[in-house]
């Protein structure tokens, strides 16, 4: 036999062998393939459907056009939702990108026990968005709550926040800035990416901190602020549990704390309206994908990347 014949007899060995692990491979992933068609784009498919239609679970659905679509134009209960929705984004997220930028160039110093304060200020991001501390929440500015209570002992009289139209939604906005941890450890892992030789050159030209700050730190870590802030906004618009729990489900008082996701939820499974929930929830699903892309289109003027 020539050495072309081996050759040739190896790679079809190798082909055979090839084929038998892409097999394997395939029974192996099948379960997750399984999983994906049957719990995720089947039921996703099954919205878009049921978004044109009108169903209430108990009859069969019947099909009404862009029924449900045009309805949100005219409702103004969603109206009202859209603006607390909005209010609770614009404020929360920026301030809680401020917090976590503000803790990283903390921690960024160096100090002893990173790895404890790191641990604890990343605990909240995990913690934040469960029912737990939504309802511990809801006790601390309670009428009766500890921050009524640290008021007190100033001699300042507190009121119920959560009961207060004007400041339930204050709470909610505190709440989502305390889970300030997770975008915290992306800055510290981004401000460890900063050449040192970047400062030592601004100090040795006379650059103070604030302007080394404004000059250096915050160019560069702009794609970081980027990145944080396209993930915080979207997970913001999609805030729930929150709302649901400090609020009874009501989004009260007054529709103060009625933030869209609720009103979704009011919808599908207090009021039995699939049909018209399944067009709010592809409705949220193009408005965060349409403010999505102006952060992505506005990226260009604002942020650098060192090619």
């Amino acid at each position: 036999m020539s050495t072309l014949d081996e050759l040739r007899g190896l790679r079809r060995r190798g082909v055979r062998a090839s084929r038998r692990n892409n097999k394997a491979a395939f029974w192996f992933l099948l379960p997750w393939f399984a999983g994906l068609v049957f719990f995720t784009a089947g039921p996703i498919a099954a919205s878009l459907g049921l978004g044109f239609t009108k169903y209430n679970l108990i009859q069969p659905p019947r099909f009404i056009g862009l029924g449900n679509f045009a309805r949100i134009f005219t409702d103004e209960r969603l109206h009202n939702a859209l603006g607390v929705t909005f209010t609770y984004v614009l404020v929360s997220v920026p301030l809680q990108l401020a917090c976590a930028l503000g803790v990283a160039l903390l921690l960024d110093r160096g100090m002893r026990g990173l790895a404890f304060y790191r641990s604890a200020f990343y605990l909240p991001s995990l913690l934040g968005s469960s029912v737990a501390i939504a309802v511990l929440w809801r006790q601390i500015f309670g009428t009766e709550g500890l921050v009524n209570r640290v008021l007190g002992l100033f001699g300042i009289s507190g009121h119920g926040w959560i009961s207060d139209p004007d400041s339930a939604l204050s709470t909610l906005i505190v709440l989502n800035v305390w889970t300030f941890g997770a975008p915290m450890v992306i800055f510290l892992a981004g401000l460890r990416q900063i050449p040192a030789m970047y400062y030592e050159a601004a100090s040795i030209d006379g650059a103070g901190r604030w302007t080394r700050f404004r000059r250096i730190t915050l160019p560069l870590l702009s794609p970081i602020v980027f990145f944080n802030l396209v993930l915080q906004m979207i997970h913001a618009f999609q805030s729930f549990t929150q709302a649901f729990v400090v609020s009874g489900g009501t989004g009260g008082p007054s529709d103060s704390t009625m933030l869209y996701t609720l009103y979704l939820y009011q919808q599908g499974f207090a009021r039995f309206d699939m049909g018209y929930a399944s067009a709010l929830a592809w409705s949220l699903l193009l408005m965060i994908a349409g403010i999505t892309g102006v952060n992505f289109w506005a990226s260009r003027f604002w942020v650098f990347y060192d090619d």
